[in-house]
């Protein structure tokens, strides 16, 4: 029997209590072998580009994006200008006659089609969103013809970007103000020494062309992103007494550190322990600084990303550790914050948790591809960049510790692991939901002091999923992400998706089966586009299980599970002889299940039922050798399977 580990999930607990079982106007048909088990067409094809091991096929391709991006703020007007060159490669089979460009602050505008979605990210504040000062093709007189549309901005070319390697230099500029609040992804609010600027989607980046559907435009509403990989060189200009903290490594420390500072960046380098940059004490001292006037520009370079994010205040206290990866490697934690977020109660174990979740996700999946992490307290809280979490500064103890692993986390999914999140946000949240589980309970070995500090987290996920596998209303996990209302998001896209990424792992598969299909997968879509058919078809070839039963009953529709016990009987000839058990299946969804047998007088066993027990049948029958009377069977003594009706799992047998 797989252990039971302690598995409550991120965000999950609120949004269920909200998701309360509908009357169905008629109830649903039992279990139906012949349907459980049919034959599954999963929905992307396999073909050159897609393998049916769930791989890349070996004509897989890609494009790139690559930026080197100029950009300045400036405080007093929250006005952000811009100058960007993108260089893309179309290594495609198709010439490109046009590009699109995803201008994502256009969210903030009065008629942006987000506004009638309703989407949560949907600034109170109204702003002009992107106004695009200039384009241009480099070495092409004249400006290409464009055609704005919402939140997409289309380059029409005057001869097509050919097939299979053909590249094109686009240079951009543009301004925006940045929206005042933090209820979006990107916002400003003062803390007690200035204002903080966390800047997220802050430049044009390129939409993204595949083999799925050519050019992915689907507007931003309120779902994440779908970007291209590249390497992104971008300086940020402040007014001198600013700290600029964002993704990739800053390259230019001579210019806008203090040699102290440079110093202490130094011991960070090889500290396990946390080492202050900029203390608070230095927060208003003008001599952290190395120049006492005008503006500094920060400059960073970040390879091999599909995006980049920053924050930018004077309110920053700074500080550091070591982080210790495989193969002896290493990478820098770093944790930028207001005065008043610090303490050892609240901030100031902000790099301690963001090492302790960067080295152990390393370990267990894959390693850390970066040289730096930054976690980032500031108004914007709960959002993911590459490199980058952005979190409130308010937060303490274990809120803090909880979103800065989750946040964090997706550097795995989907920073590396490309997932196209506009449609699929199930696979980037609920993955990254499901490793946080596991860092929370391994954080409890962490320090001399903290066993047990942050986990369990609380009550039993497979109690909680009940309520919304028993909703009518609820969407399914494969919906479009933005189909997903704000009731279920947290329901369906975290909680029931890293719940099934559970049940695969400890009680399907097997962790150690898990693990080598789940790391491989990651190995083999790292920096690329999987779909959802490439993971299922990955999960089933390396975890050794055709899963057709599972991805439909739990993926592709909110089956419910009942198991019960049908009967307990003595084989012919008497309880000597052996005995026979009868466990049924009552509702659609099938799992694999242990039942637990008692005897008069002699030891307890256990069976293993697995799904395929059901293939044929409603029911599974389990004979045992035997010598004595059954006094009791129970399905799932352990309580690990989503179980709706309890009640009959346990059979009690009279003398």
């Amino acid at each position: 029997m797989i252990a039971r580990k302690s598995v409550v999930l991120v965000f999950s607990l609120l949004a269920l209590a909200a998701c309360q079982p509908q009357k169905p106007a008629q109830r649903p048909a039992p279990f139906e072998p012949r349907q459980t088990f049919a034959p599954l067409t999963l929905p992307s094809a396999v073909n050159g580009y897609r393998s049916a091991d769930g791989t890349p096929g070996p004509d897989y391709w890609q494009n790139r994006a690559d930026y080197n991006i100029n950009v300045a703020l400036n405080p007093a007007t929250a006005l952000l200008t811009g100058d960007e060159t993108i260089t893309y490669t179309n290594n495609s089979p198709s010439d490109l006659t046009e590009l699109w460009i995803q201008l994502d602050e256009n969210l903030y505008r009065t008629n942006a089609r987000a506004r009638f979605f309703g989407g949560r990210r949907v600034n109170a504040q109204p702003s002009e969103g992107f106004v695009i000062d200039g384009v241009e093709i480099v070495g092409q007189a004249g400006a290409p013809e464009t055609s704005e549309a919402d939140t997409r901005l289309q380059i029409r070319l005057a001869q097509p970007l050919p097939r299979k390697g053909g590249k094109i230099a686009i240079r951009i500029r543009y301004h925006y103000t940045m929206p005042k609040g933090t209820s979006g992804r990107t916002g400003h609010a003062p803390a007690k020494d200035g204002e903080i600027f966390d800047a997220a989607q802050w430049y044009p980046r390129m939409a993204v062309f595949d083999d799925q559907h050519g050019w992915d435009t689907l507007p931003y509403l309120s779902s994440e992103f779908y970007l291209e990989f590249g390497d992104i060189d971008y300086a940020v200009t402040v007014p001198w007494d600013y700290i600029v903290a964002g993704s990739g490594e800053l390259t230019n420390p001579d210019d806008v550190l203090t040699p102290l500072q440079r110093e202490r960046m130094a011991q960070a380098r090889a500290s396990d322990k946390t080492v202050f940059i900029r203390t608070a004490a230095e927060v208003n001292d003008p001599a952290s600084r190395p120049v006492q006037n005008g503006t500094l520009a920060w400059r960073f370079h970040m390879a091999n990303t599909r995006d980049v994010a920053f924050s930018a205040s004077r309110a920053f206290m700074w500080d550091a550790a070591r982080m210790n990866l495989p193969a002896g490697k290493t990478a820098l934690a770093m944790s930028v914050y207001p005065v008043e977020g610090a303490g050892d109660g609240a901030w100031g174990r902000s790099t301690e948790y963001l090492k302790h979740a960067v080295e152990n996700f390393s370990k267990r999946w894959s390693p850390y591809p970066w040289p730096v992490a930054f976690s980032i307290g500031g108004p914007i809280s709960g959002m993911e960049y590459p490199g980058v979490a952005f979190d409130s500064y308010k937060l303490k103890g274990k809120s803090l510790f909880w979103i800065t692993a989750h946040e964090i986390g997706h550097t795995w999914f989907p920073m590396v692991v490309g997932f196209n999140e506009r449609r699929d946000q199930w696979m980037d949240e609920g993955f990254n939901t499901f490793i946080d589980i596991y860092e929370s309970d391994d954080f409890k070995e962490y320090g001399p002091k903290r066993d047990g500090e942050y986990a369990p987290k609380g009550g039993n996920p497979v109690d909680e999923i009940l309520p919304l596998l028993a909703d009518r209303q609820a969407p399914v996990i494969l919906a479009r992400s933005d189909q997903v209302t704000e009731k279920y998001r947290h329901p369906v896209s975290y909680f029931k998706s890293a719940l099934g990424l559970v049940l695969l792992r400890e009680q399907i598969l097997g962790p150690d089966r898990f693990d080598w299909a789940f790391r491989k997968f990651i190995r083999d879509w790292s920096f690329k586009h999987p779909t959802p058919s490439d993971f299922f078809r990955a999960m089933e070839s390396a975890g050794g299980e055709d899963l057709s039963w599972y991805w439909r009953g739990w993926y592709m529709r909110n089956w419910q599970l009942d198991l019960g016990v049908e009967s307990a009987k003595p084989a012919d000839g008497g309880w000597d002889k052996g005995s026979v058990v009868i466990i049924a299946n009552r509702e659609r969804l099938v799992l694999p299940t242990t039942v637990e047998i008692a005897f008069d007088g002699a030891p307890r066993q256990r069976v293993q039922v697995p799904a395929e027990a059901f293939i044929q049948s409603k029911t599974a029958t389990i004979r045992l050798p035997s010598t004595t009377r059954i006094t009791s069977v129970t399905i799932d003594p352990d309580h690990v399977i989503p179980d709706m009706d309890r009640a009959n799992n346990v059979l009690n047998i009279a003398p």
